[in-house]
């Protein structure tokens, strides 16, 4: 949408995101433990995931409907490695704020760092390229300064999918979504140890949490089963 529909339908986004945000349940993230350990043997893979509220799995009850929790298990089980895996990840946090949160929290090494946000930076309407910017960054201090081998960053959800949002604040996110995740990956596609993996998600009302904006089981194990079995073909031995 070029800037001067985006200057025209301004009053009507700004009021359809005010009405959004004033009715749309506020859902807890997901309880459960936040770190753990499959399988036995040696080598160990030791994977990071971090995140916004879609890592830290609100919409579900626990840990192991989440992303979190089908991530790992289908890595354990395609791989056929021993896991230890790290959970770090809060409601609302843009790329940035991720950053910012892996340094206060200082997690240990690991051979996999799975990111996962975007979201928060559309809607916050952080500029594609300063949010591949932001992205860089977080990559840059995971693998120069050890903390991961390798670094994969979960692709944006089409959002023009989802449920909540009306029209056209709907495709206007949306299509602010796909320009974040093209520019994501052409950067990773570009960039050493950085991976982007694609998902092919039909976000149907069923497939969301109740909120209509965060995903529900069914999206949760797409997601998770998806880059599980991408990052079994791309872990370091």
């Amino acid at each position: 949408m070029s800037l001067a529909w985006k200057l025209v339908l301004s009053p009507v986004l700004v009021a359809q995101a005010m009405a959004t945000r004033r009715r749309a349940p506020v859902l807890p993230e997901a309880a459960g433990p936040r770190e753990g350990q499959l399988g036995r043997g040696t080598p160990v893979l030791r994977v990071l995931i971090a995140g916004d509220s879609s890592a830290a799995g609100v919409g579900v009850a626990t840990q192991d409907d989440a992303f979190a929790g089908h991530f790992t298990r289908t890595l354990h089980r395609r791989s056929g490695r021993a896991l230890r895996w790290r959970l770090c990840a809060r409601t609302g946090l843009t790329t940035r704020e991720v950053h910012e949160m892996l340094r206060a929290e200082a997690p240990p090494a690991a051979d996999l760092a799975v990111i996962v946000t975007g979201v928060n930076d559309v809607i916050g309407l952080v500029p594609p390229q300063r949010a591949v910017e932001h992205r860089a960054e977080l990559a840059r201090w995971l693998l120069d300064g050890g903390r991961a081998r390798d670094v994969l960053f979960a692709p944006l959800p089409p959002m023009h999918q989802f449920p909540l949002l009306p029209q056209p604040l709907r495709g206007v996110i949306g299509r602010d979504a796909r320009a974040h995740d093209e520019a994501l990956a052409r950067w990773a596609a570009a960039t050493p140890h950085v991976h982007h993996a694609p998902i092919a998600l039909e976000l149907s009302a069923r497939a969301m949490s109740r909120d209509g904006f965060h995903p529900g089981e069914p999206v949760y194990r797409a997601c998770g089963e998806a880059l599980g079995l991408h990052v079994a073909r791309i872990a370091p031995r």
